[in-house]
């Protein structure tokens, strides 16, 4: 499985970044993009890595964290394989390295990786003040 993230730039505050994922190679692990979970995820420097939004397979569902509520937008083509993050307001501590997660807990409260979730290397994202 491949997952591959791109978008990442410095940025000045106040302004937008779009990041996004494409993912390959989940049928050869007998699964299929469009019935999994996908999320968004960042880690500052020395820090765990955290969730900041999830969205359902069909898009019905979407969860945010609250650092980032009403700023950060997710989005999936499963056309296409893709998860995007639209990025407004950003914000010098939004600075970090962010991660795309396939097939990952989604809940209210929950945004966490399964014990069968993979990773892309991550795109950075800085915002400079």
């Amino acid at each position: 499985v491949q997952v591959v993230e791109s978008g990442g730039d410095l940025v000045q505050a106040g302004g937008s970044l779009r990041l996004s994922c494409t993912v390959s190679g989940l049928t050869f692990d007998g699964l299929s993009f469009d019935v999994i979970n996908m999320g968004w995820f960042r880690q500052f420097p020395g820090k765990e890595r955290e969730g900041i939004s999830c969205i359902s397979p069909t898009s019905t569902i979407t969860h945010y964290a609250d650092s980032v509520k009403g700023r950060f937008t997710v989005a999936r083509d499963n056309a296409k394989n893709a998860l995007y993050l639209q990025m407004n307001t950003l914000k010098p501590e939004d600075t970090a390295m962010y991660y795309c997660g396939a097939n990952v807990k989604c809940s209210s409260g929950l945004i966490a990786p399964s014990n069968r979730a993979y990773w892309g290397h991550g795109t950075q994202v800085t915002v400079s003040s």
